[in-house]
């Protein structure tokens, strides 16, 4: 008889694993607590509106090809993908912005316009990026994170410096206009740490960034979801939703049953894609691997305040993506970082998906999603929403020369209150747990419990770490992990 196995929550972290653990032959169940799957990458609609919820950069394509053609498929039996050119805009203020092109020579071009060789550096720049990609892929990430061992190559041996500086000091020693430094800093905000806290070798995101380009699927990131789903359903995966685990139960030091909704169903082995905290919150305590205080001095991503708002005509001038970086960069982060309140200047970044797929609004309307990255465990009221939807909307206002508030049919927030209830989410992170040198790879959670056989996890917690391509391989990984010790 095959081993049973349950997964809990259906991002892409769980959905990835399940997919995997059907393929070898296991008996796999996926429990959804929320009414629909796909966990921070659900989608809603409303007065004919589609919004994603959560993620909206479709970066490191290369990752999504590899998922599916492990399966025998690919992306385009189930989205069609096309890249954005340009990828997205940055606003420094009224009349200040740069437009990021589709190729590193129109890139290198906007550079050059910026700073004395620039472009010759930014290429210098990304091509030790693109060597660190490089690496990342073929000898890291794909790593469960079981020994330090893993980190240790002929390759990885020589770049053990690029683990001991920061991604802020290099690209300031490299760069001088302080434009060009916000620019290159920004993709590492995925790995949910300050530049300064990043170490250098993450500079493969800008490769990610600058060579692989900004892609979208059509549909939008649920449309990711709908194809792994799709994948999961055609291996034997039973998915239930509106399903809430209650319990972990063992015997022996040992995985027995869950409790859902109300009842026991028995198991083989369990991996929890949902929040790492919660899930040992479910275990009696003499099986929690990590302590409150553990977690409380863990650096953990970003929360988001979120606007989903629906206008009644077309946005001037905007691109699919479209970040406004015309206030004190170093300032927020600070403020999510170091002191840790509600920013006074935020940051913040808009996405029209009806730019490029305009299914997603009605005729003559456009859809926008709105997110100020703030700290995690902030008082989170409706009043304070309020205010930061006004503080955003008027700058928005003023740098595009447009007015947009008045047009404004329909509009929802999400905050770190609904990361907590809809994701039990750990003081309400938006991303999971900074890739900063301390937590990075064997110095992550595991991806199997030390104190209970059978169990393991997976996710943006854990190995390899936040974001979408990430939490893909975290799938992967803890299938293998667990099918090798079967």
């Amino acid at each position: 008889m095959r081993e049973k196995v349950a997964v809990i929550g259906s991002g892409f972290s769980s959905l990835s694993a399940a997919c995997y653990l059907a393929k070898d032959g296991f008996d796999v169940e996926l429990f959804e607590k929320n009414n629909e799957i796909g966990g921070r990458a659900r989608q809603f609609k409303e007065q004919g509106f589609t919004f994603d919820m959560g993620p909206s950069w479709y970066w490191m394509p290369d990752v999504f090809e590899r998922f599916f053609n492990d399966f025998g498929k690919k992306p385009s039996d189930f989205y069609e993908l096309r890249r954005l050119s340009p990828g997205y805009s940055i606003y420094f203020g009224k009349g200040d912005k740069i437009e990021v092109a589709d190729s590193i020579d129109k890139i290198a071009d906007v550079f050059d316009e910026h700073e004395k060789n620039g472009g010759e550096k930014l290429k210098k720049f990304l091509a030790e990026a693109k060597e660190h990609y490089d690496i990342a892929i073929k000898d890291l990430v794909y790593k469960p994170g079981v020994s330090p061992l893993e980190l240790v190559t002929p390759v990885t041996a020589k770049k053990v410096n690029k683990f001991l500086s920061n991604i802020d000091k290099d690209i300031n020693n490299m760069f001088r206009d302080e434009r060009l430094r916000m620019w290159l800093k920004f993709p590492v905000l995925f790995l949910g740490a300050k530049p300064s806290d990043t170490p250098s070798f993450y500079n493969f995101m800008n490769y990610a960034d600058l060579g692989l380009g900004t892609w979208q699927p059509k549909g939008g990131f649920f449309a990711v979801i709908k194809g792994m789903e799709s994948v999961a359903n055609s291996l034997g995966v039973n998915i239930h939703t509106n399903t809430n685990i209650e319990k972990i139960n063992c015997q022996n030091n040992e995985v027995d049953s869950l409790v859902v909704n109300g009842e026991t169903k028995k198991f083989d082995k369990i991996v929890s894609g949902a929040d790492y905290h919660h899930t040992e919150t479910l275990l009696d305590r003499k099986y929690r691997q990590y302590s409150e205080a553990y977690w409380d001095k863990k650096t953990f991503a970003p929360s988001s305040l979120l606007f989903y708002v629906g206008f009644d005509k077309k946005i001037d001038g905007m691109e699919h993506h479209n970040l406004f970086f015309d206030v004190d960069f170093q300032k927020h982060a600070d403020e999510i970082y170091k002191n840790p309140k509600w920013p006074d200047e935020p940051l913040f970044y808009a996405n029209f998906t009806s730019k490029t797929d305009p299914e997603t609004a009605p005729e003559g309307c456009e859809n926008g999603f709105f997110l100020v990255p703030i700290a995690p465990d902030l008082t989170d009221t409706q009043e304070l929403r309020d205010k930061y939807f006004d503080i955003i909307m008027l700058r928005f206002e003023e740098i595009t020369g447009q007015k947009i508030r008045d047009h404004v049919i329909f509009k929802k927030s999400y905050c770190v209150n609904d990361f907590k209830a809809d994701y039990n989410s750990y003081k309400g992170n938006a991303y999971g747990m900074a890739n900063t040198l301390m937590q990075t790879a064997f110095l992550r959670p595991k991806l199997k419990s030390k104190k209970v056989e059978n169990l393991y996890f997976t996710g943006q917690l854990t190995v390899p770490g936040p974001g979408v391509p990430p939490s893909l391989i975290s799938g992967k990984l803890v299938a293998e992990l667990l099918m090798k010790r079967s």
